[in-house]
């Protein structure tokens, strides 16, 4: 069985026809996943999601691209935490590829979660981009390494996800190292122990070959899997197993429910 440890299957595109997403993971033995939220006008969808499938967990919190929303706080963030779905907070952290300028908000921002992550002990979902050094000085300054967490949907360098793995971080592989053009991803999967790895898809985003260009699904991480099991010379069977032992050992919360 496989996890999916990161997607947004409250969304439109994949909410529209839930049912068929889900029918579509038991069929590709996709047992569990993680419906992250991005902001926080939307919590109440996923955590509707939650309360319909029991195999469906949550995430609180707001994404970095996100300027003018309703901005977080830690009270906020820890109250909806203590709902029993929910098992993270985030996504959080910082993206200076999509946004320029005076980004201090985003910054002050990633720390709100962290704290309240901390507050909540829950693990923090970390989404990074060209920030690399501001990411990891910020998770030390607030003690994220309390909190643990994921780097997901990791695109960055080796040497940033052995950073983040010594503070006790997961790093997480979307569909992203099937493509092309990601050799030195795919460079950096290889280096990084089984151990330390989960998988996603990031979905409706990033959908792997052979479906890439196509809307994504939970049902896809299946290829990720697939993937590391090939850069790894190990079994499929392997990646399943480890990644979701992984998962549960991250998501401690999800294991007592």
């Amino acid at each position: 069985m496989y996890i999916d440890s990161h997607c947004h299957i409250n969304f439109p595109e994949l909410n529209e026809k839930i049912d068929e997403v889900l029918i579509n993971m038991e069929n590709n033995k996709i047992s569990h996943a993680l419906c992250v939220s991005v902001t926080l006008d939307k919590i109440n969808e996923i955590l509707d999601l939650t309360r319909k499938y029991s195999n469906v967990y949550a995430s609180v919190g707001v994404h970095p691209d996100y300027e003018d929303i309703q901005e977080p706080d830690i009270e906020t963030l820890f109250n909806y935490s203590k709902n029993e779905k929910v098992i993270a907070i985030g996504e959080t952290g910082l993206d200076y590829f999509r946004l320029k300028g005076d980004l201090s908000w985003q910054r002050d921002r990633f720390r709100t979660h962290i704290r309240a992550a901390i507050k909540s002990n829950l693990p923090l979902i970390i989404h990074t981009r060209n920030a690399q050094d501001d990411t990891i000085n910020i998770m030390k300054e607030e003690g994220a390494n309390f909190a643990t967490g994921v780097m997901h949907c990791f695109t960055e360098s080796y040497e940033m996800a052995k950073k983040a793995i010594d503070l006790g971080f997961f790093i997480s592989f979307s569909g992203i190292i099937t493509f092309k053009n990601a050799e030195s991803l795919r460079e950096t999967v290889k280096k990084i122990p089984i151990e330390n790895i989960l998988i996603e898809t990031d979905s409706p985003y990033l959908a792997p070959v052979p479906n890439r260009g196509k809307l994504n699904e939970p049902a896809n991480v299946r290829y990720v899997a697939e993937k590391i099991a090939e850069l790894k010379n190990i079994s499929i069977e392997q990646v399943a197993e480890i990644t979701t032992n992984n998962f549960f050992s991250l998501f401690k919360k999800c294991k007592t429910l």
